[in-house]
């Protein structure tokens, strides 16, 4: 796997009962998944002699992170190594320009967008269809960005111009007023066999995701099902093999809109380590290596997943402790790093029959570890 984060750690944890032998990419020993994983080899996934070099004897290279330049990838696979997503997909993660073209092409349900060269093109783009609404419009960077990092909501010519100071293109869309954002996650092997894990909500702060409820309250079984298949036809469409997130907006009327893509596990899925029979880091090791896919159902009636962040407290043992004791059913996931004020540092999961119950339990112990609560 390339890529040390935790994201890696817990791909690594789930293909211990299935006798998978991992070797990671890392930038540094401190990495999330170095810490725990013996075969770790420390090096710049930007280059490809190292990436060369770390692949040979693997069955297959999967990824972490979308960031790996698909020329290296398309190099590897000339050599005869097995990568999963493939170059072919991985773009349509990494660079939302191709991936908006492409998922147009197909039909699928996208905000209005287009890749503009400056401001004055901003302009343009939000008067191009006034029943849009023109002013804000969404501005992102077609690379690299993630968690909010290279997103600017626009008000006016003057303030688009900051996205362009970096010197990358620039993809304008239109503000989406919706009512809630959702993912369906889904997972593909070589051979086409796919699974679906029910949708979920996913709350945001700052860009963030804080709570993912499973599944997504109050959503009809026709509108989930159409959400599932549209995940489905893209993981299809696309050729990717492994876990596909495709994180969308609800809008007022219910259609769905496809918001992001992400080809690795994701987030909005962490809840499927407690909460499924199946997770999604176990499935997307299977897709990889071409086993059969494991049951997505869900385990319990609701599942939740509160991200922990990093407060103001550097020691999260006594808060620890205080989650454990309060809350026996609790899952708690931590990653291995150390704490910094709003870094991702680990989640919890919380499960049960009562909604109510299951997001007060998940809501208390993420805000007992980062010390907004205390009691």
């Amino acid at each position: 796997m390339v890529g040390g984060g935790q994201l890696a750690r817990m791909t690594h944890e789930a293909g211990i009962p299935l006798g998978i032998r991992f070797r990671l990419l890392s930038d540094t020993p401190q990495d999330s998944a170095a810490q725990v994983v013996n075969d770790v080899v420390l090096g710049d996934y930007r280059d490809l002699e190292t990436l060369r070099a770390f692949s040979r004897g693997c069955d297959v290279i999967t990824f972490d992170h979308e960031h790996v330049p698909v020329e290296h990838l398309r190099a590897l696979e000339a050599d005869g190594v097995a990568v999963r997503p493939g170059p072919d997909a991985l773009v349509h993660a990494q660079d939302k320009g191709v991936m908006r073209e492409r998922l147009t092409a197909l039909g699928i349900p996208c905000p209005r967008h287009r890749v503009v060269a400056d401001p004055a093109d901003v302009r343009a783009f939000a008067e191009d269809d006034p029943g849009a609404g023109g002013f804000p419009v969404v501005l992102k960077t077609v690379r690299g960005g993630y968690d909010g990092k290279g997103v600017w909501v626009v008000s006016s010519e003057a303030e688009a111009a900051e996205p362009f100071r970096a010197g990358v293109p620039v993809l304008a869309e239109e503000k989406v007023a919706f009512t809630r954002e959702l993912a369906a996650n889904v997972v593909r092997s070589p051979h086409g066999q796919a699974v679906a894990y029910p949708v979920v909500e996913s709350v945001q702060v700052s860009g963030v995701c804080d709570t993912v409820i499973a599944p997504a309250p109050g959503l009809s079984p026709e509108a989930a099902a159409h959400a599932q298949h549209l995940a489905l036809t893209v993981a299809h469409e696309l050729g990717v093999v492994g876990h596909l997130a495709v994180e969308l907006f609800e809008t007022e009327d219910g259609r769905v809109l496809v918001n992001e893509l992400a080809m690795r596990p994701h987030n909005s899925g962490h809840w499927t380590q407690d909460g499924a029979v199946t997770s999604q880091f176990a499935n997307h090791l299977r897709a990889v290596l071409d086993l059969p896919l494991g049951d997505p159902r869900p385990r319990a009636p609701w599942t939740v997943m509160a991200n922990v962040l990093g407060g103001d407290y550097p020691d999260m043992y006594q808060g620890y402790l205080h989650c454990l004791a309060r809350d026996p059913g609790l899952r708690i996931h931590m990653y291995g790093k150390d704490v910094k004020p709003g870094r991702k540092v680990g989640h919890v999961n919380t499960y049960g029959t009562d909604l109510a119950d299951v997001r007060e339990r998940a809501r208390h112990a993420a805000d007992y570890l980062r010390g907004t609560i205390t009691e």
